[in-house]
């Protein structure tokens, strides 16, 4: 038994909107043949709900996260001031911006998810692997992401319930509350997961605006322990604009284009 190639769709049944999107025409045969699917099939126009503010709201929420804040927190920490660790941050985050909307661009326009866009470039077979490759490295990230949830659960928990839970009985190296929490984070997940992209977004909708909320709060709280924005601001940095600077700079670059190597999720 052979497989089936993937039909092909001709450019008479293709439809190009005016705002440049474009789907199958209406009436038109899906494409069929083993290589398709429900899950790879074209999104018609009509359902691709997501507008420019729910992409920024994404972005929002996958820019302002706490592996962020510890890296910057981290630059400091060795040595640079907050001009220099908001310019190494920013610079990577617009380095990785760029390949993103080169490669997200394909996903709004014509409605076909990551597997299927890669086939460009790998071919109907070879596009597995990638394509297998990216979902094992974010199982592998939502493992992390999910812990450092679980974490500021098992914290904020600790200090509203006392020492009876952040001293309960250790299991692997970590009090059982402590997975507990992570359980809970993961549950929280998976069930915004589990109803779909249309649930995923109006989450999003919601969750950006909080974020920029709960991250002003933090810099009042910040700025409130260290006796004013000031003296935050007024902290020189250990390491001047010379080579011990950009010594430092280079691997903290790649490491936060790194991060997002990890972070960015297929269109």
């Amino acid at each position: 038994m052979t497989d089936t190639a993937p039909t092909a769709i001709p450019p008479s049944a293709q439809v190009t909107l005016p705002d440049g999107r474009v789907e199958i025409a209406p009436g038109a045969p899906q494409p069929s043949g083993a290589y398709a699917n429900e899950d790879l099939l074209p999104v018609p126009a009509a359902k691709r709900t997501w507008t420019t503010y729910n992409f920024c709201a994404l972005w929002v929420g996958m820019a302002h996260n706490t592996a962020s804040w510890t890296l910057a927190s981290g630059l400091i920490a060795v040595g640079m001031d907050w001009r220099q660790a908001v310019f190494t941050i920013a610079l990577a985050n617009v380095i990785v911006l760029i390949p993103m909307l080169l490669t997200g661009h394909a996903g709004p326009k014509y409605g076909i998810p990551f597997p299927v866009f890669a086939r460009a470039s790998f071919g109907v077979r070879g596009a597995n692997l990638p394509a297998v490759v990216r979902a094992l490295v974010a199982c592998g990230w939502f493992g992390i992401q999910t812990w450092i949830g679980g974490e500021a659960i098992y914290f904020l928990a600790g200090k509203l319930i006392g020492d009876g839970w952040a001293n309960a009985a250790g299991i692997g190296g970590h009090p059982w509350t402590m997975w507990l929490s992570f359980a809970l984070f993961w549950v929280l997940q998976i069930a915004i997961i589990y109803r779909g992209m249309e649930t995923i977004r109006r989450f999003e909708n919601w969750a950006a605006p909080f974020v920029l909320v709960g991250a002003f709060a933090m810099l009042w709280w910040m700025s409130s322990r260290a006796g004013g924005v000031g003296p935050l601001f007024d902290q020189p940095s250990k390491l001047g604009w010379g080579a011990d600077f950009w010594k430092l700079f280079a691997p903290s670059l790649m490491g936060m284009i790194g991060f997002w190597g990890n972070e960015t999720v297929p269109q």
